[in-house]
């Protein structure tokens, strides 16, 4: 299972992070965000190794600003958590991987992702809620087993120490990694390594047995 750690912004968070070895780190590039990553220099994200990828978070945000801080950042991969249109994802899906997040609810209808199945390399499936992420709260994730696409997927929404278990016991064929971030902070942007510490290993052991 991938781990991904999102919402990173402050230096000697993000190397403390770093250290622990996720796949994929998230910076959020959403003004709106308690975790916007304004004043975050390029070489804050030096501490992070090449076999991780360094995701750049976006909520409908114009394509040139996306590509300018994909540049700026040497991003490799992009979540989209907005209404991004699936030509948007496939040109961006040509020079790095794209994350499509959709917010779930009990209402919501799977055959949405239809036209991004050629298009992203990933889903990511949320909470829906007014914040676009990092919500921590969850949905049923019982719904899950209605998605019967090939695309693989992460879950994200409310993931926490105290659910962890619950998330090993997912069985999807097409589930890829979890997402960590609000129920693991000190503070917004401020990853609580101990809680992280102790979820990669039960994450991993999970795999390794």
């Amino acid at each position: 299972m991938k781990i991904k750690v999102c919402g990173l912004k402050f230096p000697d968070n993000i190397s403390k992070v770093a250290a622990l070895c996720p796949d994929l780190v998230g910076f959020i590039c959403y003004d709106r965000s308690p975790r916007y990553i304004q004043g975050m220099e390029d070489s804050d994200l030096i501490p992070i190794a090449d076999n991780i990828l360094r995701t750049g978070v976006f909520v409908d945000a114009p394509l040139e600003e996306i590509n300018e801080l994909i540049e700026r950042y040497s991003f490799n991969a992009v979540q989209l958590h907005g209404c991004e249109s699936p030509d948007d994802c496939k040109i961006l899906k040509a020079r790095l991987k794209v994350i499509k997040a959709f917010g779930v609810d009990d209402c919501f209808d799977f055959a949405e992702l239809e036209p991004y199945y050629n298009t992203v390399d990933y889903f990511l499936f949320d909470t829906k809620t007014a914040a676009r992420g990092g919500s921590g709260q969850t949905f049923d994730w019982t719904i899950l087993d209605k998605y019967t696409g090939s695309v693989p997927f992460f879950l994200s929404g409310g993931i926490s120490p105290d659910n962890i278990d619950e998330v090993k016991n997912i069985k999807h064929s097409m589930f890829y990694g979890v997402d960590l971030n609000s129920k693991f902070e000190a503070a917004p942007a401020v990853k609580d390594i101990k809680k992280l510490e102790d979820a990669f290993k039960k994450l991993r052991d999970e795999v390794r047995s």
